[in-house]
């Protein structure tokens, strides 16, 4: 199978090695497969992957966390061409909801003799997702761990756990109003809002997974107050499997909604990415729009009769 590589060297495991894409060339080659490595030759992240998805090889591989792989995502969704992952980032969310190897040499393998599975692409005033979009503190505080992507000492985590303790109070609370499509209009006092492409799971271990890719579901989190007793008693229902049970927060589920605020601007993250969005923000998903490969095993497993089918066949 012949496929075009894009490999982001920025990405979380990648740091510090001169000769990235050069070994994931290495591997994927190794496994079987013809890979045409598009290189950076001065072209940034996104323009490498839109000459990637017109180069008409059969599948695009892209390496890096979860934000390359959304920025993949927007422009193979609604298309016949297949994204392949591989996961080289620091957290690599998605692939774990895929069941995809962590290791360049397994993850490797498994596209060379994967299958191809249909999932759901969220989005939001055009900008992709397809794990979560966050509103409030944990957006700001990702704009602080962006400076130091793969330099984080230490002293730096502690820095930043500070920081997060500081914000608890310092950070002013969003005051929004949520249209959720003949509901009527919710009014939310919060400093943390997600809003999630299908559910997370809710049990023992289960920490931010989703078992559901392809339900067509967005539900949106709400903490109404946030302090550390509550974001203790959250980590902890997040390990033992009762998060939802913590006190203010509220889950409501739409195929689609409005976010509306007085604000000029918000700052959302996606998938780890933040973008500053003028609202309203309009929340919808698109149900299987995006192909990705992924392992024979991980599809047998996908719940709810997800359409599979084997490379090459689109």
């Amino acid at each position: 199978m012949r496929v075009a590589v894009v490999i982001n060297t920025s990405a979380g495991s990648l740091i510090g090695r001169e000769r990235a894409a050069e070994e994931v060339a290495e591997h994927l080659e190794a496994a079987g497969l013809d890979a045409l490595i598009e290189h950076e030759d001065g072209r940034g992240l996104v323009e490498r992957i839109r000459a990637a998805a017109r180069s008409g090889a059969e599948a695009v591989v892209v390496g890096g966390g979860d934000g390359t792989i959304a920025c993949a995502a927007a422009m193979l969704a609604g298309t016949d061409t297949a994204l392949g992952i591989l996961p080289l980032g620091t957290m690599n969310l998605l692939a774990k909801d895929l069941s995809l190897p962590l290791g360049l040499t397994e993850a490797a393998d498994a596209l060379a003799h994967g299958t191809i599975r249909a999932i759901d692409v969220g989005d939001v005033n055009g900008h992709t997702f397809l794990i979560n979009s966050v509103l409030g503190m944990p957006s700001r505080l990702a704009v602080t761990r962006e400076k130091k992507r793969g330099a984080m000492t230490p002293g730096d985590y502690y820095r930043f756990a500070v920081s997060g303790l500081r914000s608890l109070t310092r950070y002013p609370p969003l005051h929004v109003a949520l249209d959720l499509g003949g509901s009527g209009r919710k009014r939310l006092r919060t400093r943390a809002l997600a809003v999630v492409d299908n559910d997370y799971n809710e049990g023992f271990g289960q920490i931010f997974s989703r078992s559901r890719l392809d339900g067509g579901e967005l539900v949106v989190y709400a903490l109404r107050g946030l302090n550390v007793w509550r974001i203790v008693r959250f980590a902890f229902g997040m390990a033992f499997g009762n998060w939802r049970s913590t006190p203010g927060l509220e889950r409501y589920v739409a195929r689609h909604l409005v976010i509306h605020s007085r604000r000029k601007l918000l700052r959302v993250m996606n998938d780890g990415e933040v973008v500053m969005i003028r609202p309203p923000l309009r929340y919808r998903i698109r149900p299987r729009a995006l192909k990705v490969i992924v392992p024979e095993a991980a599809a047998d497993k996908a719940q709810g009769g997800a359409p599979v089918e084997p490379i090459g066949a689109a």
